[in-house]
């Protein structure tokens, strides 16, 4: 069975092959994020018991996923996909100029997104951490940078999703669907 389907084509032309490339813990981290975040950014002080049980999930699995930057697999690893910010700057002109590589892994501008995401992550659940602790109860300020670091992390997910609109459009290929089933065309 498996033969006859590798023979069918479509319009006369092989389908693309697939390789996996997001490993299950990225592909679960990568939505219970945003799902997360998402619930602690609406719940704020309004809900408090559920934005706090976000942000500790958050910080969670924002630890985890640091490690495994470190000891997951190629295309998971910080070595990967975290470039020089000259390489980043070349990478953001050449995407500009419809010209930029496509990457079977994260782009160099998505791997300058994931460290700037991870950062205002682990600096909003910091600040939201010490707002529950008695030295920092009430602090106008800490509450205020909490809010600054949230408020940067929804501009930097705005700017994510646009990058993978423009890149899914670009190379033509649906990277929604990548990171929901880890498997992105070979070539």
């Amino acid at each position: 069975m498996s033969a006859f389907n590798e023979t069918i084509e479509s319009r006369g032309e092989k389908p693309p092959t697939t390789v996996n490339v997001w490993d299950p813990f990225v592909r679960v981290f990568h939505w219970s994020l945003a799902a997360l975040f998402l619930v602690a950014f609406l719940t704020g002080d309004d809900i408090e018991q559920v934005h706090i049980a976000a942000g500790y999930t958050i910080a969670g699995l924002v630890g985890l996923r640091v490690i495994w930057g470190f000891i997951g697999p190629a295309h998971a690893r910080f070595s990967n996909f975290v470039r020089s910010p000259r390489d980043v700057l070349v990478y953001l002109r050449d995407i500009a100029l419809f010209r930029a590589p496509r990457h079977l892994g994260h782009n160099p501008a998505g791997g300058a997104m994931i460290v700037a995401l991870i950062i205002m992550l682990i600096g909003t659940s910091a600040t939201g951490y010490m707002l529950t602790t008695d030295a920092f109860w009430g602090a106008k300020w800490a509450g205020e940078v909490h809010e600054v670091f949230a408020n940067l992390t929804v501009a930097l997910i705005v700017i994510h999703v646009l990058g993978v609109l423009l890149a899914s459009f670009e190379h033509r290929e649906n990277l929604v669907k990548a990171m929901i089933t880890g498997r992105k065309r070979s070539a």
